[in-house]
């Protein structure tokens, strides 16, 4: 392999998140999930459509000083179910934790069907969403039966 195939295209950081494993073009939607936005003061990194053996392509992402939290890894499993990710403190990995999506996602984000009884404010039910399929992931609300389109999900999280 070149010399230039070996490169690291980003640099390593010294404390925080590392999210590798991300489906080519999904990094843009977790930023957002994740409520990274571009006023943020934390140094973000990104690299989007990156050779991966396992997967083709992916997209990475690197937040310096910024640990997620649970639920941060639970929401990071509507956009990312196989993603990896790990924790770093001094320049290593310290922890790795894992992205466990369930049968049921409850209080993650609401229904995207408007006429949904989830949206009626008399009516105080859990948001309750159903995976269906998780290759390509597919989740149907348990109230209405509407198929969820993720990238509106994004939009709707609690």
């Amino acid at each position: 392999m070149s010399q230039e195939g070996n490169m690291r295209r980003v640099t390593a950081i010294k404390n925080g998140t590392v999210i590798d494993h991300i489906p080519s073009g999904k990094a843009l939607s977790v930023l957002k999930m994740l409520g990274i936005e571009g006023y943020m003061s934390n140094p973000v990194s990104l690299v989007m459509n990156v050779p991966s053996k396992k997967m083709g392509s992916k997209d990475i992402i690197k937040v310096e000083d910024r640990e997620l939290t649970q639920n941060e890894l639970d929401r990071l499993a509507l956009v990312a179910p196989d993603a990896s990710v790990a924790i770093i403190r001094a320049y290593s990995v310290a922890e790795k934790l894992e992205i466990n999506l369930t049968e049921e996602v409850v209080n993650l984000a609401r229904c995207t069907f408007t006429n949904c009884i989830t949206t009626n404010h008399r009516e105080p039910l859990p948001h309750r969403l159903v995976v269906t399929n998780r290759d390509p992931l597919e989740l149907r609300c348990r109230y209405c039966g509407k198929t969820q389109d993720i990238e509106e999900l994004v939009e709707n999280l609690l």
